[in-house]
């Protein structure tokens, strides 16, 4: 092989290498459909003709624990959503074991990463669990609606209760603060989420073994006490 040539073949193979590493860049760079199939919007939908986002930040209740994928009551919104041919994007942000201070802690980012309309917000049994003041959970709730609200979402709080064994006075003053916060920040409310689950006769039979978390049975009720209420915020 002459001089010339070898050096026209080494010219060729950098710009082969070059032209190579210019794919792959444009490969990391492209947007991630694995995120918008979590229901992160495309940057070139227009708020106008893109269906709504509903964000649904709750605990073990909303996270699916110990049932199978997509037996939970926010699965089952969406197919109803659809079936209904009232398009909308859900995305579950719900963690087992999470507090209203988790959620507080984790709810900046995830409304700057996915615009939502509507959040669903559904903490505060963890709180009661471990027994942590009802005044920093109420200041807790309080401060998810307003970071929401002045993200540009409309605000659903779903209520809870707990069991008559926690003592009266705490679950009555527990259940009310869900109804106090809502009045106060005129935000949407179910008062009690696990109404005609864990407040009618024989219960148990609708839960799991730890007597906390429902059965996969007790889901489409729990969607009949949030739908009505949620419906009117995707107008």
């Amino acid at each position: 092989m002459t001089k010339m040539a070898m050096t026209e073949t080494m010219a060729a193979r950098r710009a082969a290498l070059w032209h190579c590493t210019v794919l792959a860049l444009a490969c990391c760079t492209l947007p991630s459909t694995a995120v918008r199939a979590q229901g992160a919007p495309s940057l070139a939908s227009s708020p106008g003709t893109s269906p709504p986002l509903v964000l649904v930040l709750g605990d073990s209740l909303s996270a699916e624990y110990g049932l199978a994928r997509g037996k939970g009551w926010v699965a089952l919104l969406e197919h109803k959503l659809a079936a209904d041919k009232r398009p909308a994007t859900i995305v579950n942000a719900s963690i087992s074991g999470d507090t209203t201070s988790g959620g507080r802690s984790r709810l900046p980012a995830l409304l700057k990463r996915h615009r939502p309309q509507v959040v669903v917000i559904e903490l505060g049994g963890n709180d009661a669990l471990r027994g942590l003041p009802l005044k920093m959970t109420s200041d807790n709730l309080t401060a998810l609606v307003r970071s929401s609200r002045e993200a540009g979402a409309k605000v659903l709080l779903l209520g809870m209760q707990m069991p008559p064994n926690y003592g009266r006075q705490y679950g009555a003053d527990f259940a009310a603060l869900y109804g106090k916060v809502a009045a106060a920040e005129k935000v949407s409310l179910v008062p009690f989420m696990l109404k005609g689950v864990g407040d009618v006769p024989n219960s148990e039979a609708l839960f799991q073994a730890d007597r906390i978390h429902p059965l996969a049975q007790a889901h489409p009720i729990i969607l009949s006490n949030v739908l009505p209420v949620l419906v009117p915020l995707l107008r």
